[in-house]
């Protein structure tokens, strides 16, 4: 299967169309702020005692968010619970799997502003970093 793409890899961001969707995403971005994540481990969300709390370098004030903290049971019971989902997942077709991949890539191309609007927040990258690293 092919790959195209529709657009070029990095954002011109001296279009001001491209500035104006970026900061539209960071304006998004910057409601979801301050959320707290659980665990997932085996589709079932955790949570613990111990958070982990991501701090905005570039404004030490902005909490990004925060999430559950695994000890090293939990940490055992995430692995145990990936090594049994490979063995329904490597017995997949090759196709399959690689269309699996290819929706996701397509996921991130399609959102690719908010990817880098995160980066920007909880990295503190420059936009042209942060659509980089997208």
């Amino acid at each position: 299967m092919a790959v195209s793409y529709s657009h070029e890899p990095f954002t011109n961001f001296k279009e001001e169309k491209q500035q104006t969707s970026f900061q539209k995403s960071l304006d998004d971005v910057n409601t979801q702020l301050g959320q707290h994540y659980p665990l997932v481990i085996n589709g079932e969300r955790v949570e613990t005692d111990e958070k982990i709390v991501s701090i905005n370098p570039a404004n030490k004030e902005e909490v990004i968010g925060s999430v559950s903290m695994a000890d090293k049971d939990l940490a055992e019971k995430a692995m145990q619970a990936a090594l049994q989902a490979f063995e329904t997942w490597k017995k997949q077709k090759p196709e399959h799997r690689a269309n699996v991949l290819f929706k996701a890539a397509a996921i991130i191309r399609r959102r690719k502003h908010e990817f880098s609007s995160y980066l920007v927040k909880e990295a503190g990258k420059p936009w042209n970093e942060a659509d980089a690293d997208t």
